[in-house]
């Protein structure tokens, strides 16, 4: 099953959600279709046009937005007032503002953690959801990407490219090493570490490496190390919040997770299969984290018919 083809958006606009921050926020497909969410990654990466061509434009009304901070929301890479109870609080006002009464979620990495966060909270708000290359936030998923142990000995030389900029006394804690070190950094030396922070992002996201994957990360490397850093060394602002949450029950949904993932090793995606009773979970072999990959595009595009169907079949409301 190809992708969709490529579809512009219908509308386009800012939504300004506090007296600082502005969403940008675009409509494609159908108006009347059933609403669908899309949720990027990062924290701090963005929405593309390439997340619209999951979704038959006739059924779906598809709805993007870049996250606070993030792609072309204002103001660009601001960490004031921006923790995930305030995405969570975006995404509810940004419901309301489109008078929607239930829509699915689809989100991957970051996206599929702010997903899960948003439906333990508002269960009634959430049709069905579709989640890829889970990401549970916990401090042993952390310490897998951005310390020595982990994704480190499978890429051991993106590794060593990584940690460079570390001295060496704080090299046993990297995360909070980065921190400092794009919170200290400013103009060109801020973006020359972002640009390496985003390389080791790029480096562990597909099986092969792909050109096309590194220029993304490239492009919005800036937001991406700067809210990542801050949301990590802040265990993603999820204090005292169960993963994977208990409230799931009686939405349905599809999880697909790459075999070889190196973002977010697989054992994420079962632990949250079993304990989200009314999910599917689609393992993909042979495929890593990135949502380019042949694999995982596959896998979406049959979860997100699946759900389609599903909502048909129980007369889901538009």
């Amino acid at each position: 099953m190809p992708l969709y083809p490529p579809l512009s958006p219908r509308q386009q606009f800012h939504l300004p959600v506090d007296a600082l921050h502005s969403l940008y926020v675009e409509e494609s497909g159908n108006p009347a279709g059933r609403p669908v969410i899309v949720l990027h990654g990062g924290p701090g990466g963005s929405c593309s046009p390439h997340l619209r061509r999951f979704f038959d434009p006739q059924h779906w009304r598809i709805i993007l937005f870049d996250q606070r901070g993030a792609g072309r929301s204002r103001p660009s890479a601001c960490l004031t007032a921006n923790s995930t109870d305030d995405l969570i609080a975006d995404m509810e006002k940004l419901r309301q503002h489109l008078g929607i009464n239930r829509w699915m979620l689809f989100g991957g990495s970051w996206g599929a953690t702010l997903a899960l966060r948003y439906a333990s909270q508002y269960p009634e708000k959430v049709s069905a959801m579709v989640l890829r290359g889970i990401f549970l936030c916990r401090q042993q998923d952390m310490d897998w990407l951005y310390r020595a142990g982990g994704a480190s000995r499978v890429r051991p030389e993106a590794w060593a490219k990584f940690i460079a900029p570390i001295p060496e006394s704080e090299r046993d804690d990297p995360l909070h090493a980065w921190y400092r070190l794009l919170s200290q950094a400013d103009g060109l030396q801020q973006q020359v570490l972002a640009s390496i922070w985003a390389a080791w992002e790029a480096a562990c996201s597909t099986v092969l490496p792909s050109e096309a994957v590194a220029e993304g990360f490239s492009r919005q490397s800036l937001a991406m190390a700067l809210i990542e850093s801050h949301y990590f060394v802040n265990q993603g602002f999820l204090q005292q919040w169960p993963m994977p949450p208990s409230q799931l029950t009686g939405i349905p949904g599809v999880i697909v997770h790459g075999r070889l993932d190196l973002v977010c090793p697989a054992d994420q995606a079962l632990a949250l299969h079993q304990a989200w009773p009314d999910s599917r979970l689609n393992v993909v072999e042979g495929a890593g984290h990135s949502v380019a990959e042949a694999g995982i595009q596959a896998a979406l595009l049959e979860a997100v018919a699946e759900m389609g169907r599903l909502g048909d079949r129980q007369g889901e409301g538009r």
